[in-house]
C-alpha cells in the first residue's frame, strides 16, 4: 500500500466540518488503498480544553478505523482574544516543525489550509524535503479573515498573512480547492499552478432516504454545527419571525455563542426555538429523521466559502434554506435543494420562512426524494476521489 500523510489542525473525535471532511479523506484514501496516517494536534476542538483522555501528554498516537492518528502537543484556546488564539496555532505549529524535521515521513502529504500558520510550516519542511504537497483550500485566508473582521486590512497581521498565502501557493505541488472561487483567487495569484475542484462532500453509506414527517407536527427547521461568530446563529435567533407561522427552530451545537443562545431561549420561549446541545455525529442524524430543512447562515459573505453543510444534508435528504451568499447560492439554485435569502437580509429570509410555512409538510415531503436524489447523483465523495486518483493526483 502507498503511503501517505495528512497534516490537520482537526481531526475526530472533535466536532465539526474541518474535522469531518478531514477524516472522509483519509476513509476514502484507505479504501483505496493508501496506507493514511494523519498528524493533527491533541483533540481540544471547539471548547479549546483538552479532552480528558488527552490531557497530560505530548505525544499519542492512535488507530482510528485503520488510519494512524498521531496527535501532538497544542496549547488549545478558542478565545476571541487573536493573541491567544495565535498562540494557540503558533504551539502546534512549533511542534509540528521539529516534528517533520525528525520524523520520517510518506513522499505524498496532504496539508490542511486554513489556519494558514500551520500550513505554512507545513509547506516550508515540505518542500525543503522535496515531498509531493497537496495542498487542500477550505477557506481564503486573510481574505475571509478581513470580511469577517477578524483582521485589520494593511495591518502587520494581515501583510505577514498574505506572504504566508502566496508561499503555500507558490511551494504547493498541486493545489485543491473546495469552491471555483477559490481556485480563480489561486489562479489570479498563480496562473499556471494546477488546481482541482475538491467538494466537501459526505459519506453517509445511506441506501435509501429514511426521513419520515409526522403531519400533525410543525415544520422542524434546524440548524446543526458550530455556534462560533462566523455563523451568525445567536443573531438569527434573535431576528427571525415564528410566531405566527407553523415552523420552529431547533439549534444543535455548541461554541462561543452557546451561552447567548441559551438566555435568549429562556428569555423569549415565545419565538419558538429549542436548543439540544451538541450531539455526535450519528446521534444527530438519528434525531433529525423527523426533522424537515436545514438552515445554512453565515454571517456575512465569505468569498471563496461553500459550507459544506449544504452537501451534508442533502446527503441524507434535508431541503435547505442557505442563508450565506457566494457560491453556494448557485449550487442551491441550479441544483434546486430548496430555498435562498441574500446573506444578513433578514426581511428576506422571513418571507422566505412564510413561504415554507404555506408549502406545507407534504409538499416538503416530496422535495426530501429530489434533494436526495440530486446528492447521490452529484454530492459522490467515491467519484470525486476515483476521479482524482485517475488524475494521478495523489
Amino acid at each position: 500500500m502507498e503511503k501517505i500523510l495528512i497534516i490537520s489542525n482537526y481531526y475526530p473525535p472533535e466536532k465539526g466540518a474541518a474535522a469531518n471532511r478531514i477524516e472522509q479523506l483519509a476513509l476514502k484514501l484507505h479504501q483505496n488503498n493508501y496506507k493514511v496516517t494523519v498528524l493533527c494536534p491533541l483533540g481540544n476542538y471547539p471548547k479549546g480544553e483538552l479532552f480528558p483522555e488527552y490531557k497530560g501528554k505530548f505525544l499519542v498516537t492512535e488507530k482510528l478505523q485503520n488510519i494512524t492518528v498521531k496527535r501532538l502537543w497544542i496549547y488549545p484556546s478558542v478565545s476571541k482574544n487573536i493573541f491567544k488564539r495565535t498562540l494557540s496555532v503558533l504551539s502546534f505549529a512549533s511542534v509540528l516543525f521539529f516534528y517533520l524535521l525528525c520524523k520520517k515521513t510518506p513522499k505524498k502529504v496532504v496539508v490542511q489550509s486554513p489556519p494558514l500558520l500551520l500550513s505554512f510550516v507545513s509547506v516550508l519542511v515540505l518542500s525543503l524535503m522535496r515531498k509531493k504537497i497537496i495542498l487542500n483550500v477550505s477557506d481564503l485566508w486573510p481574505l475571509a479573515a478581513i470580511e469577517l473582521k477578524a483582521l485589520k486590512s494593511e495591518s502587520f497581521s494581515h501583510q505577514v498573512s498574505l506572504f504566508f498565502e502566496r508561499f503555500i501557493y507558490k511551494n504547493a505541488t498541486l493545489i485543491f480547492g473546495q469552491s471555483n472561487e477559490i481556485i480563480a483567487h489561486i489562479h489570479s495569484i498563480f496562473p499556471e499552478k494546477e488546481c482541482h475542484l475538491y467538494r466537501n462532500f459526505p459519506d453517509h453509506q445511506v441506501g435509501k432516504m429514511d426521513l419520515v414527517a409526522n403531519a400533525n407536527e410543525p415544520i422542524k427547521l434546524f440548524y446543526a454545527g458550530l455556534l462560533g461568530v462566523a455563523q451568525g446563529v445567536f443573531d438569527l435567533c434573535q431576528k427571525i419571525e415564528l410566531q405566527n407561522l407553523n415552523i420552529e427552530l431547533h439549534i444543535f451545537g455548541d461554541g462561543a455563542e452557546k451561552t447567548q443562545i441559551e438566555e435568549l431561549i429562556s428569555n423569549s420561549p415565545e419565538k419558538k426555538v429549542f436548543f439540544h446541545g451538541m450531539l455526535e455525529r450519528n446521534m444527530l442524524h438519528e434525531k433529525l429523521k423527523t426533522f424537515d430543512i436545514a438552515i445554512i447562515p453565515l454571517k456575512t459573505r465569505i468569498y471563496g466559502s461553500v459550507p459544506s453543510k449544504i452537501f451534508e444534508y442533502c446527503a441524507l435528504g434535508f431541503p435547505v434554506l442557505y442563508f450565506g451568499g457566494g457560491e453556494g447560492e448557485t449550487i442551491v439554485t441550479e441544483n434546486n435543494l430548496g430555498w435562498i435569502a441574500p446573506v444578513g437580509k433578514f426581511e428576506s429570509l422571513n418571507s422566505s420562512l412564510i413561504e415554507i410555512s404555506k408549502t406545507g409538510k407534504s409538499e416538503i415531503q416530496k422535495m426530501k426524494q429530489h434533494v436526495f436524489d440530486t446528492a447521490e447523483n452529484h454530492f459522490n465523495l467515491d467519484f470525486q476521489i476515483k476521479d482524482l486518483i485517475l488524475k494521478n493526483v495523489f
